[in-house]
């Protein structure tokens, strides 16, 4: 039977943690998500985990790649600051195809910055913020329940792929608190074989060496190959967005996460007014959703684009669109979230400009 709570976003991602059968958490206390490492100290110790708190993110990702390659279920999770400490790490995960899973409550940026809520990091997650040629699979949660939703998929697919799976959401889904439904799941019925795991050597099988390192150029570029093999399997089947008010859509939202929250508000303003505003959600942060945003480029006259940073999916947006119509921008930083009525304007002054060219 399906459980129901009450309960903070980072809460209800370390419970999922639990319900998933994660073996083991490495992490440190950062603001604002050190309710997730507070939450698991206490309940993951009583039903079984391996919870450490460690001495900086620089270890705690390595211990990742110490248990991720031992064959367990592992994760961590930190702040903007803490996850940038841990991208020579992720790096060296990816390489050696590990499975694991990561939290990111992004806070404000750049440096130390604010403890308040940010999607300045979309770059770093998505381009790899580490060294080399490699990718994360990013889900961008939009709610408390699915804070706690992509915990499962996010075990599973890292699992399935044998990548490092990231959740990259912000200080104000990790702190609000929501009602959140946690389904029946079996964890053993979702661990699948690692037999590539360094578990022991039998008498019966050649060592098992995990490693990212390969002093071969030709054997580095063997390796490259088959990751990037990979990654196109992940980009046709592991898409996933929302879209909101689109059949009819006119103009259109691009928003990800709390930003889509909002957004959501302003097409419900904007559709009393009677004007045709609709609203696409990515989920997946990568894979895009390019080829379904390119369809919607034919049937829109323009494109506002809303996050907390300076601009940065907004490039992933044009590349998507690829020229067809206008992609505006408008985005908060600092820590702050923007308003319906602001963004709503926003749209305004972009429609009018959009209308006056349809015109000439």
């Amino acid at each position: 039977m399906r459980e129901v709570r009450l309960m903070k976003g980072n809460e209800a991602a370390a419970e999922a943690a639990i319900r998933a059968g994660c073996d083991a958490y490495f992490g440190y206390p950062i603001t604002p998500q050190s309710e997730i490492i507070e939450y698991l100290s206490d309940q993951g110790r009583k039903r079984g985990m391996i919870v450490m708190q460690v001495e900086s993110e620089v270890a705690a990702i390595n211990m990742i790649y110490g248990a991720a390659g031992a064959g367990a279920r592992t994760m961590s999770s930190s702040s903007s600051p803490g996850v940038s400490l841990m991208q020579e790490g992720l790096s060296y995960i990816a390489a050696a195809e590990l499975p694991c899973l990561l939290i990111n409550i992004n806070r404000g940026g750049p440096g130390l910055g604010t403890i308040q809520p940010s999607q300045g990091d979309y770059f770093q997650s998505v381009k790899g913020g580490g060294h080399g040629d490699y990718h994360l699979i990013v889900f961008a949660p939009a709610s408390v329940q699915e804070m706690a939703d992509y915990v499962y998929l996010g075990f599973d697919l890292a699992d399935k792929y044998r990548n490092p799976v990231l959740l990259l959401a912000d200080g104000a889904l990790g702190q609000m608190m929501e009602k959140v439904i946690f389904p029946e799941y079996d964890p053993k019925q979702h661990k699948i074989p690692k037999p590539w795991a360094t578990t022991g050597k039998p008498a019966a099988r050649p060592p098992n060496v995990v490693t990212s390192l390969h002093l071969q150029s030709e054997e580095m570029e063997k390796i490259n190959f088959r990751l990037q093999k990979k990654y196109r399997k992940i980009e046709k089947n592991e898409v996933r967005y929302e879209l909101i008010s689109t059949d009819d859509a006119e103009y259109l939202l691009i928003a990800y996460g709390l930003t889509a929250r909002i957004c959501q508000r302003v097409v419900e303003i904007a559709r009393q007014q009677g004007l045709k505003v609709g609203l696409m959600r990515p989920i997946s942060l990568y894979p895009f959703p390019y080829e379904i945003l390119n369809k919607l480029a034919d049937q829109v006259l323009g494109i506002l684009d809303v996050e907390m940073n300076a601009g940065q999916m907004v490039e992933d947006v044009r590349l998507g669109v690829n020229g067809k119509i206008p992609v505006n921008f408008y985005g908060r930083m600092g820590g702050i979230i923007p308003t319906p009525e602001e963004i709503l304007q926003t749209l305004q002054k972009m429609m009018k400009t959009v209308d006056v060219k349809e015109k000439v």
